[in-house]
């Protein structure tokens, strides 16, 4: 690893890695102490947080391209899906491992709970569970068409899918049949509030969709410049900031929730569009990631965004912060792998 050669350094302790392929995704593990990286030529990255001077493991995840990347249910691993039809789980110093196969199909989305002691992955319109000894805990959930998403609830008793027309809510611990939410449209990514309160997706069609579970009231948040690959609550979940416009916009969660209420709008540039957001877990404040390559850190009290990474050309990808907010992590499609660690008392 080494700095910022060839390049414009804003950050004083950046590392900046070239990996040459598309970053997928990117996850700082749970015990906060490795980050993983996934890329589209099967790779997987696996990057020594407590030692900057380590190189990084580079692990061959997958016969193909790397799909999906999560933080497995224990503190060190994570799982990642290829279109390979493989679901493995590599983990720091050990052999990657197999823990599911199916042929002829991508395993595109994967995630994990700690609390349930749950995995989870698609194949096409299939959602399928594993426990944490690698075992079927039910059988394969059924939907009406491909899978755009899935996430557990943070209580681990649900899980949510996303697909055409909707998302369907399944009980983890019983069988029996979906609660449907039901939204015209193709529903590609699937977020639950900290609290369980609230279900959100993003949509084909540009803008996003959302459900308060108590009554199923609905809510439509649109007027985006294209489609929202990325979203993520603020801390205390006052926000759920977006990408997709030419600014950060942020819908407020707060005194009654974000229906009749405008949206904050943040580290915006003149012509340029933000691909991902990563809001810092203890603090308010959004990294925002634009399709230039620039790098921003937005305060959600209005105040002026911090530049981090100069523009290079290649939008940003991947964005992931540790647990702790100590450690910030960044990968851009042409490759580009960047550390931002955050030094104590920042």
């Amino acid at each position: 690893m080494n700095g910022s050669e060839g390049g414009t350094r804003l950050h004083p302790l950046e590392r900046h890695m070239d990996a040459a392929a598309y970053v997928v995704s990117v996850k700082v593990n749970r015990a906060g102490s490795h980050a993983a990286a996934v890329l589209g030529d099967g790779a997987a990255w696996l990057i020594d947080l407590t030692d900057s001077s380590a190189a990084p493991a580079v692990v061959h995840a997958h016969d193909g391209a790397c799909l999906a990347l999560a933080r497995d249910i224990d503190g060190n691993g994570f799982l990642t899906g290829g279109d390979d039809g493989k679901l493995r789980r590599i983990a720091p110093g050990q052999a990657a491992e197999t823990l599911a196969e199916v042929k002829g199909r991508w395993i595109e989305h994967v995630d994990c709970c700690p609390r349930s002691r749950l995995r989870a992955y698609s194949a096409g319109r299939q959602v399928h569970l594993l426990d944490l000894s690698g075992h079927g805990s039910a059988p394969a959930l059924d939907h009406p068409s491909t899978v755009g998403s899935l996430a557990f609830a943070p209580n681990g008793k649900r899980l949510a899918v996303a697909h055409y027309g909707g998302a369907s809510l399944w009980w983890t611990g019983r069988p029996g049949p979906p609660s449907r939410l039901d939204w015209k449209g193709s529903h590609l990514g699937v977020l639950w509030h900290p609290d369980g309160t609230h279900l959100m997706t993003t949509l084909q069609e540009s803008g996003l969709h959302g459900w308060r579970l108590r009554d199923k009231a609905d809510m439509q948040m649109s007027g985006y410049a294209t489609k929202v690959r990325s979203m993520g609550w603020t801390n205390r979940s006052r926000y759920l900031a977006t990408g997709g416009a030419e600014s950060v916009v942020c819908w407020p969660f707060f005194g009654g929730g974000p229906w009749q209420k405008q949206p904050l709008q943040l580290a915006g540039t003149a012509g340029g569009l933000i691909t991902v957001v990563a809001p810092h877990p203890k603090e308010p404040v959004i990294a925002a990631g634009h399709d230039d390559g620039r790098l921003l850190i937005a305060p959600t009290d209005g105040t002026a965004p911090v530049a981090i990474a100069a523009p290079d050309g290649s939008p940003i990808s991947a964005l992931a912060w540790s647990d702790d907010g100590r450690h910030l992590l960044a990968g851009t499609e042409a490759g580009r792998l960047s550390w931002f660690p955050i030094p104590a008392g920042r």
